[in-house]
């Protein structure tokens, strides 16, 4: 199974970029969807971004035009590329990795969004 590493996150001013990688390990990793979704305090876990393993992406609007999911396969890699980055973008980020064996998250990264 694809086990996700995330990393990348921590304190940008509003207006900022980050950019997040998840690595993962496992051999079927070309063969999963991956995502990045999002937790602020006293909010549900919400998606972010999508991807799938033929590399069709997905967003919700709330970041449309500002964030970018891009994969790297020979690397075990996908990437979340965020622009414009506003204090309600502050949350723990995580990676997940979905395929026909199953489901896995990361330990997460926190992202903080302030001046």
């Amino acid at each position: 199974q694809v086990q996700p590493v995330e990393s990348g996150g921590g304190l940008v001013q509003p207006g900022g970029s980050l950019r997040l990688s998840c690595a993962a390990s496992g051999r079927i990793f070309s063969m999963s969807a991956m995502g990045w979704y999002r937790q602020a305090p006293g909010k549900e876990r919400e998606l972010v971004a999508h991807i799938t393993s033929g590399g069709t992406t997905n967003y919700p609007d709330s970041v449309k035009g500002r964030f970018t999911i891009s994969r790297d396969n020979a690397k075990n890699t996908v990437y979340l590329q965020m622009n414009s980055l506003k204090p309600e973008d502050t949350a723990v980020y995580y990676c997940n990795a979905r395929n026909l064996w199953g489901e896995s998250w990361g330990q997460g990264t926190q992202v903080t969004v302030s001046s």
